[in-house]
Parts: C-alpha cells; sequence; structure tokens
C-alpha cells in the first residue's frame, strides 16, 4: 500500500528536474491563418515582383565549358543549345586550326536576350584536349583554369572594399563528349571525370548519337552509367545535394534514364512537313535535332536552361566555390597573404 506515495515522490522529483513533455505551449505551434480578406491586403506577394525587376535590371551569368575530343560536334552543340553562333569556331576563328601540342583554354563572351531578359554567356572551350598520343594529364591545364576563377573571385570576395557586384567568372556547367563508340568509356574519359567532377558540375553527353542504331544508344548509355558508378563519379545532378523529396524524385529520373544525354547538334535548317527544323540531311531522312524521338537534344536544352540552369549556378556557388574558399583560408590561416597594395590601404584607412 506504501508503493503508491513513494512513486508519487519519485515522479514529483523527476518532474523537478525534467519539464512534463505533455504540457502544451501556451502559443500554438501552427501559425494561425490571417483572414487577408477581413484584415485587408498587405502587398507581400509583391516581393517576387521586385525581386524580378531587380534580378532583370542586373541580368544573368552563365559559364558553360565544352570538353572532348576535336570533331565530336562541341562547337555546332553549343550553338545549336543557345540557337545564335557563339562558339568558338563560329565567332572568327580560323577553321584552319592545327590541334595544338597541349590543352589551350579559348574563353568567348556574348550577351544574349529573350524576352527582355539578358545573359552573359561565356562559352570556354578546351582545344587540344584528348588529340595528342600520350594524354597524360591533359586535364591539368582544365582543373586549372576553373581553380583560377574560384581564386580570382575569392580574391575579390576578401578586399576590404569590395565590389557590391563580383564579376562572376567561374564554370557552372561542364558539358563533357563521350565518343559514341558503342563500347565503353576510354581511361581518359574516367581519369578527366574523377579529377574534376569535385571541382565543377560535370554533365555527361554522348556525341554524335546518330552515329549508333537505337538498340546501340540504350546499351551504350547504361553501360557508362554502371562504369561511372563503379568508379564513384558524381556528375551533375549530385545525390547528396537534393534539396527536398521533390527534387530527389525528379533528379533520380534523370539521373537513372537520361543521363548521358545522347545527342545530335546542327546548325542547319531544313523543310519537315511544311515546317523548318533544325536538323541533318542523310541519305535516308533528315535527323531533325529536337525531336524526341530522333534524339534527346530537347532534354538536355531543357535540363541545362529551362530547368536547371539557377541551380547550376548555386552549386557551383554554395559547394564548388566554398570548398575551394575554405580550403585556401585554411590553408592560409585565414586570409589571402596581403600584396603591398592592400597593405597601404589597409594601412591608410587605419
Amino acid at each position: 500500500p506504501h508503493a503508491g506515495p513513494v512513486e508519487n515522490k519519485n515522479e514529483a522529483a523527476m518532474s523537478e528536474l525534467v519539464p512534463e513533455p505533455r504540457q502544451k505551449p501556451v502559443v500554438p505551434m501552427k501559425p494561425m491563418g490571417i483572414n487577408a480578406n477581413l484584415l485587408g491586403y498587405i502587398g507581400i506577394d509583391t516581393i517576387i515582383e521586385q525581386m524580378r525587376k531587380k534580378t532583370m535590371k542586373t541580368g544573368f551569368d552563365f559559364n558553360i565549358m565544352v570538353v572532348g575530343q576535336s570533331g565530336l560536334g562541341k562547337s555546332t552543340l553549343v550553338n545549336t543549345l543557345f540557337k545564335s553562333q557563339v562558339s568558338r569556331k563560329s565567332s572568327g576563328w580560323n577553321r584552319e586550326e592545327k590541334i595544338p601540342k597541349t590543352v589551350e583554354i579559348k574563353a568567348i563572351g556574348h550577351v544574349i536576350e529573350e524576352g527582355g531578359v539578358k545573359m552573359k554567356l561565356t562559352v570556354i572551350d578546351t582545344p587540344g584536349f584528348g588529340d595528342q598520343i600520350n594524354n597524360e594529364n591533359c586535364w591539368e591545364p582544365i582543373e586549372k583554369y576553373i581553380n583560377e576563377q574560384y581564386e580570382k573571385f575569392l580574391k575579390e570576395e576578401v578586399n576590404i572594399a569590395r565590389k557590391k557586384r563580383i564579376p562572376d567568372t567561374r564554370v557552372h556547367c561542364c558539358l563533357y563528349f563521350i565518343s559514341p563508340t558503342g563500347h565503353s568509356l576510354r581511361p581518359l574519359d574516367l581519369e578527366f571525370m574523377k579529377h574534376l567532377s569535385k571541382v565543377v558540375n560535370i554533365i555527361p553527353v554522348i556525341a554524335k548519337a546518330d552515329t549508333m542504331t537505337l538498340e546501340e544508344k540504350t546499351e551504350f548509355k547504361q553501360r557508362v552509367r554502371k562504369e561511372l558508378e563503379v568508379n564513384g563519379i558524381e556528375f551533375y545532378p549530385q545525390k547528396e545535394f537534393d534539396e527536398d523529396l521533390e527534387d530527389k524524385t525528379e533528379n533520380d529520373k534523370i539521373r537513372q534514364e537520361s543521363m548521358p544525354f545522347a545527342v545530335v547538334g546542327s546548325d542547319k535548317e531544313y523543310q519537315v512537313n511544311g515546317k523548318r527544323v533544325l536538323g541533318r540531311k542523310t541519305p535516308w531522312g533528315i535527323i531533325e535535332v529536337e525531336n524526341l524521338t530522333h534524339c534527346e537534344f530537347a532534354l538536355l536544352r531543357d535540363f541545362v536552361i529551362r530547368t536547371h540552369l539557377q541551380d547550376l549556378k548555386e552549386v557551383t556557388h554554395n559547394i564548388h566555390y566554398e570548398t575551394y574558399r575554405a580550403k585556401r583560408l585554411n590553408d592560409n590561416g585565414g586570409l589571402p597573404p596581403m600584396t603591398v597594395e592592400t597593405e597601404e590601404n589597409h594601412e591608410s584607412n587605419l
């Protein structure tokens, strides 16, 4: 009979130590919905419009890099993506260029406008990649270039008097062109993606996909996916950066079905059933670039431009650049070394 009060005592002692979980907070957990009609209109729904106006004024930057052997149609594909002559080749470079002895990096900028939206597009080409007999470490100049852009951004960012808007030359997206062999990836492909997937968003594409039959294409895509998985190569969109379930579902579909995109590029127009289409003429008909039953170019374009362009920029800034920045500042014990110029400015400020 004495057991009851003892238990109660224990309970009393416990409740002094641990607040009772059952006590309901006075403030309701869920915000109560305010009846807007009753209290009148505030106008917080104009925030989106305010943001739109601000970003429209500043415009957008997008820097895309194309990597792959000569003759895989890199320039043509970039021109097809943006429906204008934006590649290095079409921008007045000599078409009879010799293959460079080492990888050269050539960036060319354009301003593209559509529906009042201005985009400063930079196409970074890498002629000479994978074209030599000995391609050892030929990704190094590319990795160096990508890191140099991060460094440039970091230096601007840590300046005492820094610009309100730092010019963004960081590579947001790297289209890696895989040769349509139908066999497997070359060691060079694997090495490149292994090294660079840690510093940039890589999107693998199978170039000139019209050289394979539909069966060969499906088989080759599966094999490439398997090889990337076995070698632990993460391409964009990376699994660990999916923000929520909706993103995960959408991106899983892309990772498991679409990647790598088997594409055909063309900047020539043809007449098909009374319509003008971008395509490639063959003895047995016209391959329509934007027709999904012919190739996956439309999927790639929608993915890079219409659904994931902003995300490519955000992953570059929040993940790749942040990783570079943390490592760089750590190695330096804080800030990059002060130059004489910045020391003088610092003293004058003091």
